[in-house]
């Protein structure tokens, strides 16, 4: 959504603040995510979606013996470019399958091992902070249940673990203070499980999950409305945490927060990044958790309470998702390699890059942020600063506004390293507000707005705004 740039960010209301003195503001951008923007390959993209495409099928229920064939196949086959990946960076990723054994489901009625394979990259000063990029590694055709057919999968979604691999490529060449994990998620046809999977052991593991991104579909630019597209993108992002409690519902009724939920934040991130280093390439935030009545393997992180989207193409084409291999009528259907365009893919892989770059760069989102101003003419915002050793090269906070009825944050004012801020004169009831904590070198956290509503996860305690009046 190309609403701003930078330069517009800075400027502000003019109102008059609490501090004496400005303080210095740091870099209004990177120029490491300038280069990871134009980074990924789209020869690359298209190896790899050719490589996934000649396994035939990999329908999770698929044999696992092959290797040439079915999911087993495709499973060694991505673990064994990471490890490739890993070891052309000094064995930077930890890479593993991550698995579960799933039956007495409606689309795996028998025992099944349902293994996904993941990559790490730990951070260097905080690397229980976790930032996610996925893609799908199952493919299927129009019966659910068929294992044995060929099922390309070349679009749904060899593309979005192209891209995975891909931006793994980029980024282990660089360190950042926060961990990322490049997963190939399984079991996602039959029902999320692979995501459900991960989810469950990033909180056992007790991960600070910061941002999902799951690329499901990134290579189609021909919609079957008939447009043509290969700028935009689509940030499918939900509104309230699926984990609000009632008294959390009650507080968000009188402060508001429904279009401020962590992953809506991270939706605006997104878009922001776009608008920053990716060249000609737009997104388009949809205030939905997905497309209309369907899903996708970011949903188990929701509904964990976990900051998730899906990042996806903008125009599909149905005739190419969920079908049989075959010509009817004139019309060919199939999810076949000659609906992907390469150049495309790279573009959304950029897309993911760039974001996981700035958020694994940047300092952990404020923590508790709180905000007041009821019946006065000021608005005063508060939250908790991390430990040092956490961010070693914390700069200080921005604070955000903008009119209830923008998607995007339209005003800002960084404020320096300090806990508590007071804008004069500008009044609560008109705004929303966010915090951002931002790097010496420009990078900056996602918004966080104040409360229960928009709480990053295990970064914040669910702590209400204020108490609601009534006045």
């Amino acid at each position: 959504m190309r609403r701003f740039t930078i330069p517009a960010l800075l400027l502000c209301l003019p109102v008059t603040v609490s501090a004496a003195q400005p303080a210095p503001v740091p870099p209004a951008s990177q120029p490491l995510l300038q280069q990871i923007g134009i980074a990924p390959s789209a020869g690359r993209i298209e190896a790899d979606i050719r490589t996934l495409v000649g396994f035939g099928t990999r329908h999770t229920l698929s044999e696992t013996g092959s290797d040439t064939r079915g999911i087993g196949a495709a499973r060694r086959w991505i673990k064994a470019e990471f490890e490739r990946i890993s070891a052309e960076c000094g064995g930077c990723l930890e890479v593993r399958y991550v698995s579960d054994v799933v039956s007495g489901e409606t689309r795996i009625p028998d025992p099944v091992e349902v293994v996904s394979v993941i990559a790490i990259q730990r951070g260097t000063s905080d690397p229980g902070r976790y930032v996610i990029m996925s893609g799908d590694i199952d493919s299927r055709v129009s019966d659910v249940m068929d294992f044995t057919s060929d099922s390309p999968g070349a679009n749904d979604n060899a593309s979005g673990v192209a891209g995975t691999l891909e931006a793994a490529r980029v980024l282990s060449k660089h360190r950042f203070n926060g961990s990322i994990v490049y997963a190939a998620l399984a079991g996602e046809e039959q029902g999320l499980f692979g995501g459900r999977i991960l989810a469950e052991y990033a909180r056992n593991n007790g991960w600070r999950i910061e941002a999902v991104l799951n690329n499901d579909m990134i290579g189609n630019i021909a919609g079957l409305n008939g447009v043509i597209d290969n700028t935009t993108a689509r940030v499918f992002a939900e509104g309230t945490r699926f984990d609000e409690t009632a008294a959390e519902a009650t507080a968000r009724r009188f402060t508001g927060g429904e279009v401020d939920s962590p992953s809506r934040n991270l939706a605006r991130y997104i878009d922001r990044m776009a608008d920053l280093y990716v060249p000609n390439l737009d997104v388009m935030m949809v205030y939905r958790l997905d497309r209309f009545g369907r899903g996708g393997h970011h949903r188990p992180f929701n509904d964990l309470g976990m900051p998730a989207v899906r990042v996806m193409e903008a125009n599909e084409n149905y005739h190419r998702q969920h079908q049989d291999l075959r010509t009817e009528d004139g019309v060919v259907y199939g999810d076949t390699i000659d609906g992907v365009d390469f150049a495309y893919a790279a573009k959304l892989t950029a897309l993911n890059a760039v974001t996981l770059a700035g958020l694994a760069s940047a300092p952990p989102p404020p923590a508790e942020v709180a905000i007041k101003g009821a019946v006065t003419a000021d608005t005063s915002l508060s939250w908790a600063r991390p430990a040092r050793s956490q961010a070693p090269d914390l700069a200080g906070y921005r604070i955000y506004w903008r009119l209830t009825t923008e998607p995007q944050w339209t005003h800002s004012r960084y404020v320096g390293d300090v806990a508590e801020y007071t804008l004069h004169n500008v009044v609560i009831d008109n705004y929303f507000f966010g915090v951002a904590a931002v790097s010496v070198d420009g990078a900056e956290s996602p918004v966080v707005f104040p409360g229960a509503a928009g709480s990053f996860g295990g970064y914040q305690a669910k702590t209400p705004v204020t108490s609601a009046s009534n006045d």
